[in-house]
C-alpha cells in the first residue's frame, strides 16, 4: 500500500493519514523508515519541492496500532493544532478489540500512569502516586462475541500507552498486546487497537472536520465487528 492509498484527508494545511499497524510514526533507534519520512517524500514529489519540506507531526500513535495520524503542512496549522490538542479541542475516538470480561457496558476509567523508560511500559495506579499522571477515558461496548468485545473509546487525556494500560487494568487487554497481558501475539505483530475517528474545527478555514479510518483490511475479526 502506497502512502497515497493511506490518505484520508488533504488540503493546503492538513494531511490526515491512515497508519498501518507496524509503521513507525517517527524515526527511532531501529532506523526504519518512518511515516514522517514518507510524508516528506510524498509532499516533495507531489508539489515538486526541492530541498527540505515542512511536515509538522501533530500527535503520535503506537507502532502496533493502526489508524489516524494528523500532520500539518504549514507552520500556522501546526501551532494552532498543537494548542487545540492541549486544550482537548481535538476529539479522538478509538476502537479496540479486547478480551471478553465482565465489565459494565459503559464506564469512565480514571487511573494514574507512570512510564517506565527501561521496558517502555506504563504502570497503572488506582490512586495518585508520585511521578504518575492522571489518565482518563470512557469506553462504550459496541459488540460482543464468544471470546472478544469491541469497545469504542473516547480519550480525555493522552498518556503513554494509555488505552492499552487502562483496559488491561480492568482485565480486558487489547487482542495481541502481550506487553499488557493478552495471552498471545497477533501473527503480524499488530494489536487490535484502531485510531478510528477525529473531529475538530479546521485551524485555518474554521470548518468542522470529521475523518474516520476504515478497519484494517484482510482481518476477519475486525470485519466481523464492523458489519
Amino acid at each position: 500500500m502506497s502512502l497515497e492509498d493511506q490518505i484520508l484527508f488533504e488540503d493546503n494545511h492538513l494531511l490526515i493519514i491512515n497508519k498501518r499497524a507496524g509503521q513507525i510514526v517517527q524515526g527511532d533507534k531501529t532506523g526504519d523508515i518512518s511515516l514522517v519520512d514518507e510524508v516528506e517524500s510524498y509532499i516533495r514529489k507531489k508539489y515538486a519541492k526541492p530541498g527540505n519540506v515542512f511536515v509538522g507531526l501533530v500527535h503520535r500513535i503506537d507502532r502496533p496500532t493502526s489508524g489516524i495520524v494528523i500532520f500539518a503542512k504549514t507552520g500556522k496549522a501546526l501551532t494552532r493544532l498543537t494548542e487545540m490538542l492541549k486544550k482537548r479541542e481535538i476529539k479522538k475516538t478509538y476502537w479496540a478489540v479486547v478480551k471478553n470480561a465482565d465489565i459494565p457496558p459503559t464506564q469512565r476509567l480514571i487511573h494514574y500512569l507512570k512510564k517506565n523508560e527501561k521496558n517502555n511500559k506504563a504502570t497503572v495506579f488506582r490512586q495518585p502516586t508520585q511521578g504518575a499522571k492522571e489518565a482518563i477515558l470512557t469506553y462504550h461496548l459496541i459488540k460482543k462475541s464468544d471470546n472478544y468485545m469491541l469497545l469504542e473509546i473516547d480519550l480525555e487525556t493522552g498518556r503513554h500507552h494509555q488505552i492499552r494500560a487502562q483496559l488491561s487494568a480492568v482485565h480486558c487487554p487489547v487482542k495481541g498486546d502481550l506487553k499488557y497481558g493478552f495471552d498471545r501475539s497477533n501473527t503480524d505483530g499488530s494489536i487490535h487497537l484502531l485510531a478510528r475517528k477525529v473531529e475538530f474545527i479546521h485551524p485555518v478555514k474554521k470548518e468542522r472536520i470529521l475523518v474516520e479510518a476504515p478497519v484494517p483490511p484482510n482481518d476477519n475479526l475486525w470485519k466481523s465487528f464492523e458489519e
